[in-house]
């Protein structure tokens, strides 16, 4: 799938469909999203891939817009590792750029995903620090939720010429 092709139909993905993702997939996309950019490239994250079944059925018990995480086959927590930082405070953007990566890969290899959101919430960070045995210098981000697509959103061009600005910031 082309860059842009991708970019431009890539959805947050809430529905699943039955099957499996591949090791070999999943890896393609680790892989996709450790090339992300970071900051003094410290590259801050680590993945906690999550494929058993009841911990998968309790993350919504503490996260509610991750209720989809019931019927998928797996998720990815996206964390920062703070003992890696370069440049404290930048993990966030730099785990964000790793999620994007994810997400793409996901969706050219044909799987449906979504970024459900973690930090700052206290409770969700609260709730997979328990629920995975995370340690204290290791911070959820997100959890990508991945698996089939069981639904296809329509595409919509989501470019809007009022929200550029050239040289300063125009009302």
């Amino acid at each position: 799938m082309d860059v842009f092709e991708a970019m431009l139909t890539r959805r947050s993905i809430r529905a699943f469909a039955p099957g499996e993702v591949t090791p070999e997939d999943l890896e393609e996309m680790l892989r996709a999203a450790m090339m992300a950019p970071s900051a003094g490239n410290a590259q801050p994250w680590q993945f906690v891939v999550v494929d058993d079944r009841a911990i998968l059925d309790a993350v919504p018990e503490f996260s509610p817009y991750a209720a989809m995480a019931k019927q998928a086959p797996l998720g990815v927590l996206v964390c920062g590792d703070l003992s890696q930082e370069k440049y404290p405070g930048y993990w966030v953007q730099d785990c964000s750029a790793a999620i994007q990566n994810l997400l793409l890969a996901a969706h050219g290899l044909g799987y449906g995903a979504v970024w459900t959101g973690v930090y700052p919430m206290p409770d969700r960070v609260l709730g997979f620090k328990k629920l995975l045995s995370l340690p204290h210098h290791i911070i959820p981000l997100g959890f990508v939720v991945i698996g089939r697509p069981g639904q296809r959103p329509k595409h919509r061009d989501r470019y809007d010429e009022a929200k550029i600005h050239r040289n300063g910031y125009r009302a």
